[in-house]
């Protein structure tokens, strides 16, 4: 058997190789690193794979989010929503250009952002919600538009981890991950679902003003070099992983199937063992499983990790602290206690490995030893 990985890049690039190798070898034959032919073929294959009129592409996931807050104009003391479950860039950016961040709590089933208590949230104050897409699947999307038509405020999706993912709407349409709000953002960290082989991100938006200023704010706020009309940042992504982008681009159903395979897999060998909770799929929303993340309850969660980790399989936890316990993120207005879902989830969740490489016998062997631990333990 394979070693298993939590994410095993290195079996996925065997299979495109080829064609990676020689897209690559075409960028460093023209040379044009930056800004080159390469960039704007995956904007336009990732425009019309989306089915959205532009995609700005940029340096990373993060540098997506505070680029789309730049764009709309939010200014320091505009508050921000966004939920305490999730990673840290979400609520960094906003810090960083002196917004507030207000955090809510988490849906305790599908771990995506409380529509009730983003509702209560919202204060004169409020200018814009950023709703993650967490570990594959989309949030409450329609209920959020309605709240930011209702408040008049913007929106930005959080979409790092669900490319390839929709959100269906009551009336029957159905939107890709990230082109419904204002703007969408998602990361191309290699292992994300849709992955470089180094950083990279982009911006989606179907405002054609919204997304000539990001084209400006990415390139230091150029629209004609050297004529800066806007205060910007240097956040362009490379030929080379543009180039890399664009042959997994082509996979990537194949991939979001895959990860949807191994996740039936696990669904099946997992759903009846008292102590472990599988994933919840929203019913609006198709999952593609950026992760797999288990609840357990009354299963010791070290003793699980450790003792898979001892069998040669890697899981993680996403994530051991919400945003308002971090150190960095302290603030009066947040007590131990006040989102008491995200602090379970906090002690509750493990992810287990999930790529579109995973085998049926790595599979087995993964939940077998998950079934051999619970059976010593009982």
């Amino acid at each position: 058997m394979r070693d298993i990985q939590m994410v095993d890049l290195k079996s996925q690039y065997l299979k495109i190789k080829e064609e990676v190798d020689e897209r690559i070898g075409g960028v460093l034959d023209t040379s044009t690193f930056i800004n080159g032919p390469e960039v704007r073929r995956f904007q336009t294959e990732l425009e019309t794979y989306l089915d959205v009129k532009h995609v700005i592409p940029c340096a990373n996931g993060t540098d997506a989010l505070q680029i789309a807050m730049m764009a709309l104009g939010l200014k320091p003391g505009d508050e921000v929503i966004t939920t305490t479950f999730t990673f840290v860039a979400t609520a960094e950016v906003i810090a960083l250009l002196g917004l507030t961040p207000v955090l809510v709590d988490a849906d305790p089933e599908s771990f995506l952002i409380s529509i009730e208590q983003l509702e209560a949230a919202i204060t004169p104050k409020t200018k814009a919600i950023v709703p993650v897409h967490l570990f594959g699947q989309c949030a409450d999307m329609e209920a959020i538009m309605e709240l930011a038509e209702k408040h008049n405020l913007f929106v930005i999706e959080d979409g790092a981890q669900s490319i390839g993912s929709s959100f269906h709407f009551k009336n029957g349409d159905s939107k890709a991950s990230g082109t419904i709000g204002d703007f969408g953002c998602t990361s191309f960290f290699p292992s994300k679902n849709l992955g470089c082989y180094g950083d990279g991100g982009a911006i989606f938006t179907n405002d054609d003003q919204l997304a000539d200023k990001a084209r400006m704010i990415v390139n230091h706020g150029m629209k004609v070099r050297y004529y800066h009309d806007e205060i910007g940042v240097n956040s362009r992504l490379d030929s080379i992983q543009a180039a890399v982008l664009s042959v997994k681009l082509k996979n990537l159903n194949h991939y979001s199937n895959e990860r949807r395979r191994a996740a039936w897999h696990y669904d099946q060998e997992l759903k009846d063992i008292d102590g472990i909770i599988t994933p919840k799929r929203v019913i609006n929303s198709c999952h593609v499983f950026h992760q797999y993340t288990l609840k357990l309850n009354g299963i010791d969660r070290a003793a699980l990790q450790e003792y898979l980790m001892a069998k040669g399989i890697p899981a993680m936890i996403y994530y051991p602290v919400p945003l308002h316990q971090q150190k960095a993120y302290q603030d009066d207005r947040y007590k131990d206690g006040q989102f008491p879902v995200a602090e379970q989830l906090a002690k509750e969740v493990l992810s287990l490995p999930m790529h579109s490489e995973l085998d049926e016998e790595q599979l087995f062997y993964i939940t077998n030893t998950i079934k051999e631990f619970i059976k010593e333990k009982i």
